[in-house]
């Protein structure tokens, strides 16, 4: 017979039928397997803590959005945001659903060539891209958003010396009635930067204007603001079209869909306080279809949400190291994971569940990482049940930002398994070692060798 873990009594007072602001117990239970895999195999195999991602999430989530669009306006291109979780396993299997690549740096331009993304269907954004970057991405033909005047002067210069003519954009910033307003890229609408920048680029003739672009901010749980955004551009579409005879090929609102996290001070939780695929896309292609377009004017949609489309389908899997009080009496559980890989707890409640049985018994709990700094914290207030050393836990919807920010700080970074759609686990990025860090570091010679 399996021994029973003891648990203290506790005298806790019954309000029968009461609610508090917070609504009624949360009530918890065991999160054992992740796609048919147990979470205690996954961690014997792979280590704790761990990265589990879901193929078959993934694949579900991008058709939903996918269909919300389609189904809305007919003509819609996804592209995948590198900078939310650029492992390579990763945006191939949005590349395999039809996605292009969006990116924001060289770095990220190189990870998506590598990946057998063709040139032209690469999206280029962010306000830092080299002289180097601009003319591999020209000559790729790559889309170019141009972020400001000087990244504009730069390609002018490269287009005259190559002889070629890139395929550009422009970012537009402007007020959709969300403050505060995300301004500092790319040409404000309002105050006619905007209409400076398409007249310098359709004056000079060296280039070729094909798109307009926006990203309104990020976690936006307003849809309304995006058909605001899809209205500014299709007004400067269709009077770039009349000024100058010339069609713009696609207008890109950028991504910032909220996923289902729950915001810090959120009165709701994130499932309930976030907008549907549904809810952005009549926003959006509504605005659209009504701007004017005549059928052959109609512009290719391109949406580059990142967050939505991944965050689900990431899982963190981690183990008590101790548990203590504090000195105000509260719990205080020490995980084997903190900030260092889950940079999103800054901003999230995240859901985070036991991965064994456990009791009847709840407490307020604060679940702090193992980083020697105060700011470790992974939830500051949990109603949760009592855990002991070697326990295991799973943290829910962590699959954006946390394994591109992640930081070599104090710990080395673990591994990252993908669950395929056959329930099947791969390895997708080791875990760090010694060697894997010490080998980018170079010692000088005089520091080789001293005497304590």
């Amino acid at each position: 017979m399996k021994r029973l873990v003891y648990e203290r009594p506790v005298i806790q007072r019954l309000n029968a039928g009461l609610m508090n602001k917070y609504g009624t117990k949360t009530e918890f239970v065991p999160f054992t397997h992740i796609d048919g895999n147990a979470v205690t195999d996954l961690i014997s195999t792979y280590g704790s803590p761990l990265f589990v991602i879901s193929e078959k999430k993934i694949r579900e989530t991008y058709k939903d959005a996918l269909r919300a669009f389609k189904t809305r306006y007919p003509k819609v291109q996804f592209a995948w945001s590198y900078k939310t979780n650029y492992n390579n396993a990763v945006c191939n299997v949005f590349h395999q659903e039809g996605s292009w690549a969006e990116v924001v740096s060289g770095f990220e331009y190189q990870k998506a060539i590598h990946n057998g993304v063709p040139g032209n269907k690469i999206i280029f954004n962010g306000p830092e891209k080299s002289d180097e970057d601009l003319k591999l991405a020209i000559h790729n033909g790559s889309l170019i958003h141009i972020d400001h005047l000087d990244e504009l002067y730069m390609i002018k210069e490269i287009a005259e010396a190559t002889k070629k003519r890139p395929k550009v954009a422009i970012r537009v910033n402007m007020d959709t009635g969300i403050y505060p307003m995300w301004d500092r890229f790319g040409f404000n609408y309002e105050n006619g930067q905007a209409w400076d920048a398409i007249n310098k680029i359709m004056l000079n003739d060296k280039m070729d204007l094909v798109g307009l672009h926006c990203h309104i901010g990020t976690f936006m749980l307003t849809p309304g603001a995006y058909g605001i955004a899809a209205a500014k551009l299709s007004e400067l579409a269709t009077s770039t079209m009349k000024k100058y005879k010339n069609k713009i090929e696609y207008i890109d609102l950028g991504g910032g869909f909220a996923s289902r996290n729950t915001l810090k001070g959120s009165y709701l939780q994130g499932a309930d306080a976030s907008p549907s695929f549904n809810q952005y896309a009549e926003a959006i292609t509504t605005a659209i279809l009504n701007a004017g377009f005549t059928e052959s004017e109609l512009p290719l949609l391109i949406l580059e949400t990142g967050r939505a489309l991944i965050d689900e389908a990431g899982y963190l899997l981690g183990t008590v190291i101790s548990n203590k009080r504090l000195s105000d009496g509260r719990r205080a559980t020490i995980m084997n994971f903190g900030v260092n890989i889950l940079f999103t707890s800054f901003w999230y409640d995240h859901k985070i569940s036991p991965a064994q049985h456990f009791g009847q018994y709840f407490e307020d709990t604060v679940l702090y990482g193992p980083l020697c700094m105060n700011i470790d914290v992974v939830r500051e207030n949990i109603s949760f049940p009592p855990l002991k050393k070697d326990d295991h836990v799973v943290v829910h919807t962590v699959g954006a930002y946390n394994m591109t920010q992640w930081m070599q700080f104090i710990a080395m970074r673990p591994a990252i398994v993908m669950i395929d759609t056959n329930n099947k686990p791969h390895l997708i990025r080791k875990k760090e070692t010694i060697n894997s860090i010490q080998d980018e570091e170079v010692m000088p010679s005089y520091l080789k060798s001293f005497k304590l």
